[in-house]
């Protein structure tokens, strides 16, 4: 090869660069825009499954606590009208803490919930159908305490399934 040729390969080797360059460098820069988006979105729903699980774990144990109250007041006669306005504001903000993460949980943590749901359902249908004085055989104060003593390790389970779903460990 002589000089002439080397002089041309060099100079279109040299355009090919100066044109390429940009295109490289916005590729580069559109996979890196790409990556980030990513992580921002993945950041997103895990601070939305965050926001959901805790939410959810709040007014679980709320409305257990609730419960755990107006079950003896119940069958002392000393619930009042605010309690049960206080356990009914619990009820719908549970359901719809529980509603809102349908959409956002693992399958692990809504069977969990599921679980703790049916349990708290159960002790709120009994202290309802007590404080309306209709409890069905077998309905007793003491019974839904039982219930209720029952869904206190099913509160634990979810929560650990939460803090394991987020990556959370011990």
């Amino acid at each position: 090869m002589n000089d002439a040729m080397a002089s041309m390969v060099t100079g279109v080797v040299g355009v090919l660069g100066t044109l390429l360059a940009p295109f490289l460098a916005v590729r580069a820069t559109s996979r890196q825009r790409a990556r980030e988006d990513a992580a921002a979105s993945d950041r997103r729903r895990f601070e939305e499954r965050r926001a959901g699980y805790t939410a959810m774990v709040g007014a679980s144990a709320q409305l257990h606590t609730l419960l755990k109250d107006a079950v003896p007041r119940i069958s002392a006669g000393r619930y009042t009208d605010e309690d049960r306005a206080r356990l009914e504001e619990s009820r719908r903000e549970h359901r719809d803490c529980c509603a809102g993460a349908q959409m956002i949980a693992s399958e692990r943590v809504l069977e969990a919930s599921r679980s703790l749901n049916e349990e708290l359902a159960k002790a709120d249908a009994i202290a309802k159908r007590i404080d309306r004085g209709h409890p069905c055989e077998g309905e007793t104060a003491e019974a839904a305490r039982l219930i209720l003593k029952r869904a206190e390790p099913e509160l634990a389970v979810m929560r650990r399934i939460m803090r394991e779903d987020l990556g959370v460990v011990d």
